[in-house]
């Protein structure tokens, strides 16, 4: 039998908040699309977050579901920082990114190539652009995030907060780490004006701390602080890797966080998709390569200094953790949304490592002169069990 032969100007295979940005930004620009995604009707269930200075002006100001203008971190001691923070409604950010304009193949790609797809229902689809927006992948040799939550009303969750309006990051260790244990933080945000997150998290482990250790470690600190947990609470479970696959300058586009807009230190891609998806889409419209749009040379040394801190985290002992972050939210805001949220800045980047490595113990000083060297971490080197 023929295969069906259907055409586009742009053909993305990925129906994430990455490859629906960029659809819905292409037919912005007047292109057509084909979306290739063999789950297209499945409901998004992440919460997803970002810095409100991130958010593309595109989106409505309705797609945060709540706002929160001074998050605190713990790391030493309380820091709040002078930036709002918001939690993204994620079933609206789902709809605003589900434009009835683009053709949807509900099927799975089974080969890419540079202008067409071969999908597993026998379809073909072609166009003079395609893009690989299926997120990343996770192997054994993976650096990854994990994180378990469940979800409470707000009066339950205030013990835990101690009066601050959310933890970006609570380092505190009343959470049963044991002696030299891989560490986490409690990460505690408003959904809505009526719930609460909950979430243990591994920032960052090659291997990461297993899911069932993290929920141990959650409903340990919870108790220690009075959080009175309902039966049977919605729970969130995270896992996913923080680096690209490899070959990012192949002869297919990458997008998303399988093109290497996932920050690898925070395992966030989200809002960085959401602000290049523009950029992509006219540089497609423009006929112009979206790569060199996506990746000119100072985003390319931004990646590179971001891939050190990645190592950096983590070669750190376990005990220096705290202290790392704690010099890092002690920078003025403007360096720290630097490091977070700048692609295309090198020098600002560089700047920021180098004021936390100043302001650090010698020891901590060492690990992160000697971090690009490691291509395997002390927590990687020791058994897979990180207690």
């Amino acid at each position: 039998m023929a295969p069906r032969i259907q055409t586009a100007d742009v053909v993305i295979v990925g129906g994430g908040p990455a490859g629906r940005a960029l659809a819905t930004r292409c037919i912005a620009h007047d292109l057509s699309v084909i979306l290739v995604d063999p789950h297209p009707s499945r409901r998004w269930a992440a919460t997803y977050a970002a810095w409100e200075d991130e958010l593309p002006a595109w989106l409505p100001a309705e797609v945060a579901s709540t706002r929160i203008e001074r998050p605190s971190v713990w790391a030493e001691c309380v820091t709040t920082l002078d930036r709002t923070y918001c939690v993204l409604n994620t079933p609206l950010l789902q709809s605003l990114l589900s434009n009835s304009s683009m053709q949807v193949i509900a099927t799975k790609a089974i080969r890419l190539t540079r202008a067409s797809v071969f999908c597993a229902d026998g379809t073909h689809a072609v166009g003079s652009v395609v893009v690989d927006a299926r997120g990343t992948t996770i192997t054994p040799r993976s650096a990854q995030q994990t994180a378990f939550g469940i979800v409470v009303n707000r009066a339950s969750a205030e013990p835990a907060l101690d009066g601050n309006d959310a933890w970006f990051m609570d380092w505190r260790q009343d959470n049963g780490t044991r002696a030299g244990g891989q560490p986490s933080f409690l990460y505690a945000v408003p959904l809505d004006s009526e719930r609460m997150l909950l979430e243990e998290t591994c920032l960052v482990g090659r291997p990461p701390i297993p899911l069932t250790e993290l929920k141990r470690r959650l409903h340990i600190r919870l108790d220690n602080r009075g959080v009175v947990a309902p039966e049977g609470p919605p729970v969130e479970r995270v896992r996913f890797g923080v680096e690209p696959p490899p070959g990012l300058r192949g002869p297919i586009f990458r997008f998303g966080a399988r093109g290497g807009l996932m920050h690898p230190g925070t395992g966030y891609s989200v809002a960085a998709a959401l602000n290049e998806a523009d950029i992509v889409a006219s540089a497609i419209a423009r006929g112009d390569d979206p790569l060199r749009e996506l990746w000119p040379h100072s985003a390319r040394g931004v990646a590179a200094l971001r891939r050190v801190g990645l190592n950096a985290l983590l070669t750190l002992d376990p005990e220096d953790v705290e202290a790392f972050f704690a010099r890092f939210f002690a920078l003025p805001v403007d360096q720290q949304r630097a490091y977070l949220s700048d692609r295309r800045d090198a020098a600002a980047t560089a700047n920021v490592m180098m004021s936390i490595m100043a302001s650090s113990p010698r020891r901590v000083q060492k690990t992160l002169m000697t971090a690009p060297f490691h291509r395997r971490s002390r927590h990687a080197r020791r058994s897979r069990t990180p207690d």
